[in-house]
């Protein structure tokens, strides 16, 4: 069997790099797969040049399709603080590594006065504190956690999302990436104000350019909360948001000490 190692905070983590847990939800194309923000479904269309089409069903020599989305609507994507900054910054100029150290929660948001769903400080502050180590990156499954999260059309359902104290708090204990299975981070219809957002990427008086926050993953229940060596796959898009794969791999601590 694979095994692998690394060292962080002073202590030692093994892993199998065999068994990669992927937290995506696929892009493909229809109007059953999850939605955002009243994005356009994805769609996948052959390219057809002359006598060329790009189909092999179809005949063709080849499959050479066009693809549609939109990255903030469509499935798991990772964004930057490019999403609320005039300047657009790019992600992968965002991203100085792949590999970090995450540990995994589930909470369940609480409803205030108003009807909001919002996951709050007071939910996450001790799961967090009972990480081994302190993590480089977050990822909250919230619950109920069913099936239903793969296709679920959030539009105009405002959805659960965090409290502006809960983001500080994050900053606050070094998260530098952020994973959650809903939408967004802040309310869907908020009048622009994106509190979340702006206190997580402290924008724009002390930015956090190499912070990130990942949207619409789906965690199965057959996934324990705990330590996890995190791979935050993008693609090399010239552009705030990017679709993501983050992929997992469990980490269980082995004897020996790193010394740093």
């Amino acid at each position: 069997m694979l095994s692998a190692s690394i060292q962080y905070g002073g202590r030692s983590f093994g892993f199998n790099p065999a068994a990669p847990i992927s937290i995506a939800l696929p892009l493909a194309p229809g109007p059953q797969q999850v939605n955002c923000f009243w994005a356009e479904p994805v769609q996948i269309d052959v390219i057809r040049v002359g006598d060329f089409v790009g189909s092999v069903a179809e005949g063709g020599s080849t499959n050479y399709k066009r693809v549609h989305l939109t990255p903030h609507g469509n499935g798991t994507h990772t964004e930057c603080y490019g999403h609320i900054s005039p300047d657009a910054a790019a992600l992968p100029g965002c991203l100085s590594q792949y590999l970090f150290v995450a540990w995994l929660i589930s909470v369940e948001p609480h409803c205030r006065l108003d009807g909001d769903h919002v996951v709050e400080l007071s939910d996450v502050q001790p799961l967090l504190q009972a990480a081994p180590v302190p993590p480089q990156a977050l990822i909250i499954r919230t619950l109920p956690n069913d099936e239903s999260k793969r296709s679920r059309q959030y539009s105009g359902q405002n959805p659960p999302y965090l409290s502006a104290e809960l983001a500080q708090y994050l900053v606050d204990q070094g998260i530098q990436h952020l994973l959650l299975d809903l939408p967004s981070v802040d309310r869907e219809l908020d009048n622009g104000v994106l509190a979340a957002h702006h206190i997580f990427w402290q924008y724009p008086a002390n930015t956090r350019r190499q912070a990130t926050i990942t949207e619409l993953i789906f965690v199965p229940d057959a996934v324990p909360d705990g330590l996890y060596l995190l791979n935050l796959q993008v693609t090399a898009l010239e552009l705030d948001a990017s679709p993501s794969n983050p992929v997992l791999h469990a980490l269980t601590e082995t004897d020996g000490w790193a010394g740093h």
